[in-house]
């Protein structure tokens, strides 16, 4: 007989969990032969409020049938909320950006907690989902693996290349006069094509940089965009992974150790990375019960080069990354 993989699930047997059991059966024809198999959730951020989420449904799906069903699990989908940045920004509902990071954490950690689950894979894509999910996963007492939702495309207009910050210099170039009303609203309705996070080096793609410098989520996984095949592939591979996490009994603090998070500081520096990386991962690192200061900011920044001409103070966006084989090649060069 094989290891039983149920860390926290088999509190479901006997027959006194005879009630548990029968409300399982109901949510999607969980069977006896379930009942021996891990319970792995799917935590997702899927919203209809913001692009950069729009999508997690499909890649949700795809984690769940397509990852930890075939790995031998039996999954199961919830949702947590999100805010867009984007959106609230400049408006009285920006107030509730960084307070809904703790709300994601807190929410996904109480669902694990309460329904037994004995791994999960948590999806995000804005900017508060990804720190709020790695938060709920160094707060786990259970093997994750966090899936990045992608970069969105860029949009264009009479040959040139745009994204969401194209729009806030309309703005400015608006209201100085350099451009019409016509103009504006050119950029503005061809800057976001589709689905997917801010395409330069924002919060999102730098989170979701430092995160799979961190190792918990897959290589390579990082800067595949929002709508490309890989990303779909990136779903059904953390699916599969955290199932044989549960195997070699992996979990998220033997990941996240002092030297992960110096990985992560590394890459997100040679990136050119967001400022609110020093935020977000000192609320990580404090999560995982490992001593990480501004300090530590300092230190790594002084030693390494910024490489990466990505937006928004350079030329290109994540996109671009991925067309030339993504960084996971080039962060194994920095962090050696």
């Amino acid at each position: 007989m094989g290891k039983d993989l149920r860390i926290k699930s088999n509190v479901f047997d006997d027959a006194k969990r005879a009630p548990n059991r029968a409300m399982l059966r109901a949510v999607g024809g969980v069977t006896d032969e379930d009942f021996k198999k891990p319970m792995i959730g799917i935590a997702s951020t899927w919203s209809e409020v913001t692009p950069c989420n729009i999508h997690l449904d499909d890649l949700a799906l795809q984690a769940k049938q397509g990852g930890a069903r075939e790995a031998g699990g039996v999954p199961m989908i919830f949702n947590t909320i999100t805010v867009s940045d984007g959106i609230s920004m400049g408006t009285a509902g920006m107030r509730y950006s960084l307070p809904s990071r703790d709300v994601i954490a807190d929410s996904i950690e109480t669902v694990i907690g309460a329904e037994n689950l004995d791994a999960y894979v948590a999806i995000g894509g804005c900017d508060k989902n990804i720190p709020g999910c790695l938060i709920s996963i160094a707060r786990s007492d259970v093997p994750a693996v966090f899936v990045y939702g992608g970069t969105i495309a860029p949009g264009y207009r009479n040959g040139q290349k745009l994204d969401i910050v194209s729009v806030f210099e309309g703005v400015g170039k608006h209201n100085n006069g350099d451009i019409d009303d016509e103009e504006l609203r050119g950029i503005e309705c061809n800057a976001c094509p589709g689905a997917g996070s801010c395409g330069g080096m924002y919060t999102a793609n730098t989170m979701a940089t430092a995160v799979e410098a961190l190792g918990m989520s897959l290589p390579g996984s990082s800067s595949n965009p929002a709508e490309s095949p890989e990303k779909w592939e990136d779903c059904k591979k953390a699916g599969e992974a955290v199932y044989h996490l549960l195997e070699e009994d992996i979990y998220p603090k033997d990941i996240l150790t002092k030297k992960a998070f110096e990985n992560a500081i590394t890459v997100i520096m040679a990136l050119g990375g967001s400022t609110n990386a020093v935020l977000h991962l000192l609320a990580i690192a404090n999560a995982a019960e490992v001593d990480l200061t501004v300090d530590d900011f300092n230190r790594i920044q002084a030693k390494v080069p910024h490489l990466a001409d990505l937006k928004p103070s350079g030329k290109y966006v994540m996109e671009d990354l991925h067309k030339i084989g993504g960084g996971s090649s080039r962060y194994a060069s920095l962090i050696r």
